[in-house]
């Protein structure tokens, strides 16, 4: 069997470094640099010759020179003859472009995925996309992770003899139903209408939430606009408690500490897709590992052995 290369770019070094020693290999060393009109350039420096090659790199702030430093990792890969180059990408920032809802504007998603095979990708390995369109955006194969596992298991330390879990919106209801199975709850949603980026308005919850206690379930917390949207509206439900919980945590433009600063929110939880700030800190922030899930997808990949059967949130 070919050996397996594992490289990474400067977007989450460490979620990269915690992926290699849950497979016992090392992570292989990366140059990167930049000429004098601010072009970079990426020496990948290890041997990829008939290698199964990994290249770790999420799309994160800032987004667009990690996405630049990534196809140019990929294009080395490929002028390096690697036998097969695969992309783990914890976080695809560009799945929010993906439909036509406005004149004029692009399909971001699309684009970047032609990109990514263009500059070659073998196949991609991502941690929940914002919707499942975007999974077939990719001409190559792309192996769909949730971490909907990680998630329950920490809830299940908790009495939840009085919970509803809580989509957003409808678009997160099929993951929301899929994780209150996980955890033997009922399942309520927001009903919202989004205006612009920052700009949402939840104007109901469908479903009981009266003297509950409540989880919320999103697949990422950017602005929070739509998470502080929903609770003005549990509160009007008079909810007993307020759980916050994602798998992206973005927590831009000061989220986090608004959700820190609610009283009636008990906890928020994430993953570490995604990089935090140094000050992006709060009492009530509780960071998972999904490096394990990851780790065992790539040895899977690697092995010839089914992903699916692992991941398979249904």
């Amino acid at each position: 069997m070919r050996d397996i290369v594992i490289f990474s770019g400067s977007a989450h070094t460490e979620i990269a470094e915690e992926i290699c020693a849950d497979l016992g290999k090392p992570l292989s060393p990366t140059r990167v640099s930049r000429f004098a009109n601010d072009c970079l350039e990426v020496q990948l420096q290890a041997n990829c010759r008939e290698r199964d090659v990994f290249i770790i790199q999420p799309l994160v702030p800032p987004v667009q020179e990690n996405l630049v430093e990534l196809l140019l990792m990929l294009d080395a890969a490929r002028g390096a003859s690697a036998a097969r180059t695969t992309v783990v990408m914890p976080h695809f920032a560009y799945a929010r472009s993906d439909k036509k809802d406005a004149p004029r504007i692009s399909i971001g998603g699309r684009l970047v995925a032609d990109l990514l095979a263009t500059a070659g990708a073998s196949r991609v390995l991502a941690m929940t996309l914002h919707s499942p369109q975007v999974h077939g955006f990719f001409s190559v194969p792309v192996d769909h992770l949730h971490a909907l596992g990680e998630l329950a298991d920490h809830f299940r330390g908790g009495d939840l003899s009085n919970t509803v879990v809580v989509s957003p919106d409808f678009g997160n209801v099929k993951e929301a139903s899929a994780f209150a199975r996980r955890l033997g709850t009922p399942v309520a949603s927001g009903a919202k209408q989004r205006f612009s980026d920052d700009r949402v308005s939840v104007t109901s919850v469908i479903g009981d939430v009266a003297d509950r206690d409540i989880i919320i379930l999103d697949d990422e917390i950017a602005r929070g606009s739509t998470v502080v949207g929903l609770i003005e509206r549990l509160r009007e439900q008079k909810v007993r408690s307020i759980r916050v919980a994602c798998t992206h945590g973005l927590f831009s433009d000061g989220a986090l500490d608004r959700l820190t600063a609610m009283d009636d929110v008990a906890e928020i939880v994430c993953t570490n897709t995604v990089p935090l700030a140094p000050e992006q800190t709060s009492p009530k922030l509780r960071v998972l590992s999904i490096a394990p899930a990851l780790a065992e997808a790539i040895r899977r990949i690697h092995d010839g052995e089914s992903v699916s059967t692992l991941f398979d949130i249904h």
